[in-house]
């Protein structure tokens, strides 16, 4: 049986990219996380990842970490990811992005089970190689979800294929070598690298790292299957004077954001 974030690429296929907000659960605390969730569907967005809070988040740049800490600051750990992931997966198809060592400490077997039972539709692990998902495989594969790798411009095409036969749902295709973060523009790599990832595999490919409004959305639109959005999303909060404040710019970017993918020749 496929899952909902399956089942939305399916939808667009040919005719458009979707859209993926990121938002770290528990920041800027748990009730006011849903508001912005909330914003964000209202705006346009397709699908929700949600950030697992983590000490020592080494693909995070500066906006990220400081929600992260925010969030850790507050107590969010993995009841409050998988309760943030039941509100999102209520509204559209949704997904954790993870480092593995929560998972490890909750349990392989665990977590794929309560992400499955609170509606999840897959995880983004940024830091698990295939040498080491033996385990994630099997149990990933047993109850139903997707597990979706990270790819990078330097990543060479025979590894290339063994992580992309591997995956499921979609490919992460990092935009740049380096951290999350806001850029002026999307690198140029980005393109290139989705253009290899086809090669090896017929499951949809979504590009994150850099994208910030809706020009450069199109502009990944145009060639990817799915754009990701999360510092522009958090740091629309962060410089707000209020959350209420937060929440309108948080919608106004998603409206921007998803013209821009509706907009995009392909």
């Amino acid at each position: 049986m496929s899952t909902p974030l399956e089942r939305l690429f399916e939808s667009t296929r040919g005719e458009r990219a979707i859209l993926i907000g990121y938002i770290p659960a528990g920041f800027p605390n748990q009730a006011d996380s849903y508001r912005i969730i909330q914003a964000m569907v209202d705006g346009g967005v397709d699908a929700i990842e949600i950030g697992f809070p983590y000490s020592d988040p080494v693909m995070d740049g500066p906006i990220i970490q400081a929600a992260a800490d925010q969030a850790l600051r507050n107590g969010a750990g993995a009841k409050e990811v998988f309760e943030t992931l039941k509100f999102a997966a209520s509204l559209v198809p949704s997904l954790i992005m993870t480092y593995w060592n929560p998972i490890e400490r909750y349990g392989v077997e665990n977590f794929a089970r309560d992400l499955a039972a609170n509606g999840g539709s897959g995880v983004i692990t940024p830091d698990l190689t295939i040498e080491e998902s033996g385990e994630w495989i099997s149990t990933t594969t047993a109850h139903g979800v997707n597990r979706i790798y990270v790819v990078a411009p330097s990543t060479q095409e025979e590894r290339l294929a063994k992580v992309t036969q591997q995956g499921s749902g979609f490919i992460y295709a990092a935009s740049l070598m380096g951290v999350t973060g806001l850029r002026t523009s999307v690198s140029s790599g980005a393109e290139d690298l989705v253009s290899r990832i086809r090669k090896t595999t017929s499951i949809p490919v979504a590009v994150g790292l850099g994208v910030s409004n809706g020009v450069q959305a199109a502009e990944v639109a145009a060639y990817a299957d799915g754009v990701i959005v999360g510092s522009a999303f958090i740091r629309a909060v962060q410089e707000a004077p209020s959350l209420d404040a937060g929440l309108v710019a948080v919608r106004e970017l998603a409206e921007s954001l998803a013209a821009g993918v509706r907009s995009a020749k392909r």
